[in-house]
């Protein structure tokens, strides 16, 4: 599919502004990745829209969220890490800025604990009707899967980023989950049969995202990454697996 001809939903990009606080993470701080730097950077992918999503390193903080929405503007979203003690209010003020998920950091931290999945996960979804996002090696799922399939909507980011955790993964994907195609410089799996068997569990499932800009990934994000997963899914889903299937999860 030629650039010139396709529209992307990155579901999955973070925006690291320096004038917002930062949060050191097991010694990690990530450089600057302003919104412009994004603009700049995505020029030439056919990105129509997109989900901002919250970072280990960026706690609670809602500030820089709200901001970088406001200046990507029509087409974005945000993903959001809340502590269980948020109010209504506050879910109701982030979402009337543009946000509609909530993530649970399992792998790096910065959001809440699991503790809290399913009061938090039903709760935003109750006030704004949000979903629930998880970043977390898939082998860690079968703890989780009886709580995740009763709730109203769920991802997993980065394909779940293990191949043992793969049958996991695409048992919950049977029960209605999303999964982002993303991060193909930091999974251990064979990426090219791993979306081609989410895709085949459900077509609608698969959504694609830049990750840029990749922070402490082995390698980052490659306009090449596109065209493996196009290659992947075939002509048949390319369209729904880079926009649609995204652009109607995130209610854009």
């Amino acid at each position: 599919m030629p650039a010139g001809d396709r529209q992307v939903f990155d579901a999955h990009l973070h925006i690291i502004d320096p004038r917002f606080p930062l949060i050191e993470n097991d010694g990690y701080l990530p450089p600057a990745f302003t919104v412009e730097d994004y603009r700049r950077r995505t020029s030439a992918l056919g990105v129509t829209g997109g989900a901002v999503v919250s970072g280990s390193f960026q706690g609670f903080d809602q500030d820089y969220l709200v901001e970088a929405l406001r200046r990507l503007g029509e087409g974005f979203v945000g993903v959001t890490q809340l502590p269980v003690s948020v109010t209504d209010e506050e879910i109701a003020r982030l979402n009337a800025e543009g946000v509609r998920a909530v993530r649970f950091n399992v792998r790096r931290g910065g959001s809440e604990t699991l503790d809290h999945l399913e009061t938090l996960a039903r709760r935003v979804n109750e006030v704004a009707g949000w979903h629930t996002e998880l970043y977390i090696d898939a082998r860690d799922l079968p703890d989780l899967t009886p709580v995740l399939r009763t709730l109203p909507a769920v991802s997993v980011d980065h394909l779940g980023l293990t191949e043992d955790g793969l049958p996991h993964l695409l048992s919950l994907v049977d029960g209605g989950a999303h999964v982002k195609a993303t991060g193909f410089g930091r999974v251990d799996l064979e990426v090219t049969k791993a979306v081609q068997a989410v895709v085949a569990a459900n077509p609608r499932s698969l959504m694609f995202g830049t990750d840029l800009p990749s922070t402490r990934a082995r390698r980052p994000f490659h306009e090449d990454d596109i065209r493996l997963l196009t290659d992947a899914v075939g002509p048949e889903h390319a369209q729904a697996v880079l926009h649609d299937n995204a652009a109607a999860f995130y209610r854009v």
